[in-house]
C-alpha cells in the first residue's frame, strides 16, 4: 500500500494517523482519488468520504453524512453545514480506541449510497438577505438576475459571506468584490 502523501495530494500533516485510517478505509473496497488535494473515497463515481488534515487536526468527512445515524464522535464540520459530519482525531488514540465505530460508520455511509438514499433538500429562501445586498439588487438589476440565476447553495455561500462583516462598509466592499464573479454565475470559491 502505497503511502500518503502523493505528488499530487495536499496531505504532509498527520500521516501515521492518516495512513491508519487510509488503511481502514481501503479494507471497503472505494476507490481512492485525490479531489481538491485530498485522498476521497468513492464508489461508482460517487463520492463517499475523504480525508483531510488540518492544522490542529486531520478528519474523515462523511459527504451525506447528515443520513448516518446520531453517534456522538460524529459532528458537523461547521455551524453552517448541513450535510457533511465528519469525525475529528488528534492523534493516534482515539483512532485505536474508536476502530470499530469508525469502520461501522463508513460501512454504513457506503450502504447508503448503495441504497441510493438523497440529501433533503435545504430551503434556502428562509435565509435572510443583508440589507446591503438588497440595495445593490435595487441599483443594479442585471446583478440581481445574475445572482437569482445561481444555484442556491451558491447564493447561500454568498449570503453568508455578505452576512459575515459588523461594519456595512466592510460588507457593501465584499458584494463589490463578488460582483465579476456572480454575474459570470460562479460560486463564492470558483
Amino acid at each position: 500500500m502505497q503511502t500518503l502523501p502523493n505528488p499530487q495530494c495536499k496531505v504532509h500533516k498527520w500521516p501515521e494517523e492518516i495512513n491508519t485510517l487510509r488503511g481502514f478505509i481501503l479494507q471497503f473496497g472505494l476507490e481512492e482519488e485525490i479531489k481538491w488535494g485530498f485522498p476521497c473515497y468513492t464508489m461508482n463515481g460517487k463520492n463517499i468520504l475523504m480525508l483531510a488534515p488540518f492544522k490542529e487536526n486531520c478528519s474523515i468527512s462523511f459527504f451525506k453524512g447528515a443520513l448516518l445515524k446520531e453517534n456522538p464522535i460524529l459532528e458537523k464540520s461547521g455551524e453552517n453545514s448541513n450535510t457533511f459530519r465528519l469525525i475529528r482525531f488528534q492523534g493516534m488514540e482515539k483512532i485505536l480506541k474508536e476502530k470499530e465505530t469508525i469502520e461501522k460508520i463508513i460501512q454504513e455511509a457506503i450502504d447508503i449510497e448503495k441504497s441510493g438514499k438523497k440529501l433533503p433538500k435545504t430551503d434556502y429562501s428562509a435565509i435572510e438577505l443583508p440589507e446591503e445586498l438588497e440595495n445593490a439588487f435595487e441599483d443594479d438589476h442585471i446583478f440581481k438576475t445574475a445572482f437569482k440565476s445561481l444555484t442556491p447553495g451558491r447564493q447561500r455561500g454568498y449570503i453568508l459571506h455578505f452576512s459575515q462583516p459588523k461594519q456595512t462598509q466592510t460588507r457593501i466592499n465584499r458584494i463589490e468584490k463578488c460582483k465579476p464573479a456572480i454575474l459570470n454565475g460562479k460560486g463564492l470559491n470558483e
